[in-house]
């Protein structure tokens, strides 16, 4: 980004109510590229877009192609995909968390341009609220009194692991998550374990992405994001209409649903379960690839897994998911982080990445599994071998923190 980044609100030039306005580097004669990055946290339109410049032409605003036909600014962007550079249709989306490549052209140098970027009309809804235990920073707070017996219990010579990936088995590697729309299919949904399910419609779309696959044995999660909403569907062990595993012909079925309001602190009822054991959403706390490696900062708590857990849970957490009444054993919803002294400098920048936000944000406990197991979004952008370099922090680099009192029935 060229210079300074300003809000705009009511400018003649920009299409809404508010813009993201982004001045642009010019150099005389020629061509001046200018990387951008988009600043929202939902996708906008690429045509809605605006050029706008100090001089006559475009004073009041221009579309990218009237920019380009002015010779002011070349109509086509360009994104980094991985391993080359994407040219972007001008009839896609500028998505969230991602820099693209502009050229100003060479009779733009005394016109001052700028781009603005209208604010999404959901952009607004980020996940859960600022203060959400899962965008506490939880740095500062106490270490638990019975940390040592839970970090025990779990393995103190045990070793992180990224569950997540480019691909194992297979099939993607994590829980996949599909962004839906207002227009997306809703459909009927049942439950195994109704008696703590959310009997609403789901945004299910056609052949939606599975955790493990199609024919995943798994936990099957389907992840559904609804941004223009604002909500969050989630469903575990999800089966479509005619598979072997679905006693019903007309509608999907799964062993429990949940439904979140991304602008509430609303806990589930006490005792009930979700989409995890825990009762906790899965969504808020995935590694995703944008956020490690383009946005490069994780701004939340992770997600975790451990094979034994006790009969009890701390908020945000609602269920427990063992008959065990050993103390030693963590609770669901406990918040574990990595201890301020631990050495991340000889590790890749992606790993330093999420080890930073363990250090900040720590991670919840979520559902029974292997043991220190850390979920995440599949990619196939992610470096395997650099995601392995997590089994060098041992279990002993952990200690749980206080952040609430154990819920038992």
């Amino acid at each position: 980004v060229q210079g300074d980044s300003t809000s705009t609100t009511n400018s003649v030039a920009c299409p809404s109510e508010s813009c993201f306005d982004i001045p642009l580097g010019t150099k005389a004669g020629t061509n001046q590229w200018n990387l951008i990055g988009y600043p929202f946290s939902s996708s906008t339109p690429l045509s809605k877009t605006r050029i706008a410049t100090t001089a006559p032409v475009c004073g009041a605003g221009c579309t990218i192609d009237d920019a380009e036909t002015n010779n002011i600014f070349d109509k086509q962007l360009w994104s980094y995909a991985g391993v080359r550079y994407k040219l972007i249709d001008t009839n896609s989306n500028l998505k969230p968390w991602l820099g693209y490549w502009g050229n100003t052209l060479d009779s733009a140098n005394d016109k001052v341009p700028s781009l603005l970027i209208p604010k999404p009309e959901n952009s607004e809804c980020s996940i859960f609220p600022a203060d959400n235990p899962w965008n506490q920073d939880v740095s500062a707070f106490p270490v638990h009194p019975n940390s040592n017996a839970y970090i025990a219990s779990i393995g103190l010579n045990g070793r992180a692991h990224a569950d997540f990936g480019t691909v194992w088995n297979g099939a993607p590697n994590g829980i996949p998550v599909i962004e839906v729309k207002p227009d997306t299919p809703r459909r009927n949904v049942g439950f195994l374990y109704a008696d703590e399910s959310d009997h609403q419609p789901y945004p299910i779309p056609d052949n939606p992405p599975i955790e493990g696959g199609v024919n995943g044995t798994g936990d099957r999660h389907i992840i559904m994001l609804d941004r223009k909403a604002c909500k969050l569907y989630e469903l575990f062990a999800a089966w479509p209409p005619g598979s072997t595993e679905n006693p019903f012909t007309d509608r999907w079925y799964a062993g429990s649903g949940a439904i979140f309001d991304l602008q509430s602190n609303n806990l589930r009822p006490e005792f009930w379960t979700s989409a995890d054991a825990a009762g906790l959403p899965v969504y808020p706390g995935l590694v995703n690839y944008n956020e490690v490696l383009v946005q490069k900062e994780i701004r939340h708590a992770l997600r975790f897994t451990v094979s034994k857990t006790q009969r009890a849970y701390i908020h945000p957490a609602t269920h427990f998911a063992s008959q065990s009444s050993n103390s030693d054993l963590p609770p669901m919803g406990l918040r574990v982080r990595l201890k301020a002294n631990f050495d991340i400098s000889g590790f890749s920048e992606e790993v330093q990445i999420i080890l930073t936000a363990l250090k900040k944000y720590g991670m919840l406990l979520a559902d029974n599994g292997s043991n220190w197991f850390i979920s995440g979004t599949p990619d196939s952008r992610w470096s395997d071998d650099n995601l392995r370099q997590l089994h060098n922090v041992p279990g002993s680099a952990f200690e749980a923190v206080y952040t609430g009192e154990l819920i038992t029935r």
